[in-house]
């Protein structure tokens, strides 16, 4: 400003210099600022923040719709809707084996589920003997789907697992009255789960133990795992929907099956 009250040419100029608009917005398309040299003697291109709904609508969240997957032809899908709440899917489980660490979910219609994120121990049943025990797990041995599952120890349904032996061979030799293996026969083991001593027991008892014993066989291949203390089992439930790691003792051509997938997993690795 002049002695006259008005502003020079150069005053004019400098401040339309600052309200225009930066090369970098017409070069980009993406709005910015530009501060003057008059202010701060930079000429720095300064973003604007992003939109924040954009960024919330870039969230994909999981679905278990089928609207997205190609027709019997391999034509694609029209997309006629958006996702709704009744096709959500949450984030797998990976129960893993450790202490015992169960959460609770709410789900639709107010029901519970069990997430189960760590696990010891389940309820397994020898069919044949028609014995169920809750027992320790030890370890996954084989998974069909993924051997990652294997190396870490996550316990999912149809996992072939090792469980421990004991109470299986104490219920065996309980009702039987006499040991589990061949072995323990022979070094005369067992005497005290089967309470085997003829001279504690009454005619009675000794009858019955030997008509049990007309059908106490069983396969030698399980007869195996006795001797070592521990078993092979399947897993039938769903740990990270009911919050339990519960199934089966393998026998017959189903525990060959995997035994003969065991062998070639490990000759594979050699």
């Amino acid at each position: 400003m002049d002695s006259s009250g008005r502003y020079s040419e150069t005053a004019r100029d400098t401040s339309s210099d600052s309200l225009a608009p930066s090369p970098s917005e017409t070069e980009t398309g993406i709005p910015t600022l530009t501060l003057s040299n008059s202010l701060l003697h930079l000429n720095t291109p300064i973003p604007l923040s992003p939109d924040p709904l954009s960024s919330s609508r870039s969230i994909m969240g999981i679905t278990r719709d089928s609207r997205h997957k190609r027709s019997a032809s391999g034509a694609r899908r029209a997309h006629y809707r958006k996702k709704r709440k009744f096709e959500l899917g949450r984030q797998a489980a990976n129960t893993r084996l450790g202490a015992k660490r169960i959460h609770t979910v709410r789900v639709r219609g107010g029901n519970i589920k069990h997430r189960a994120l760590r696990l010891e121990s389940g309820n397994f049943a020898w069919g044949s003997e028609h014995i169920t025990a809750k027992t320790r797990i030890l370890g996954v041995v084989y998974n069909a789907s993924n051997n990652e599952l294997v190396r870490t120890n996550t316990l999912v349904k149809s996992a072939i697992v090792q469980v421990d032996a004991t109470p299986f061979r104490q219920a065996y030799e309980k009702h039987y009255g006499q040991p589990v293996t061949t072995k323990r026969r022979a070094a005369g083991q067992g005497a005290a789960e089967a309470e085997a001593d003829p001279a504690k027991q009454s005619n009675s008892v000794q009858a019955k133990f030997e008509a049990r014993r007309k059908t106490s066989k069983i396969e030698p291949l399980v007869e195996q795992q006795f001797g070592a203390g521990r078993l092979y089992a399947a897993i039938s439930s769903r740990p990270g929907q009911s919050g339990r790691a519960d199934g089966y003792i393998l026998e017959g051509k189903e525990l060959e099956f995997y035994l003969r997938r065991l062998r070639s997993a490990k000759s594979s690795k050699h």
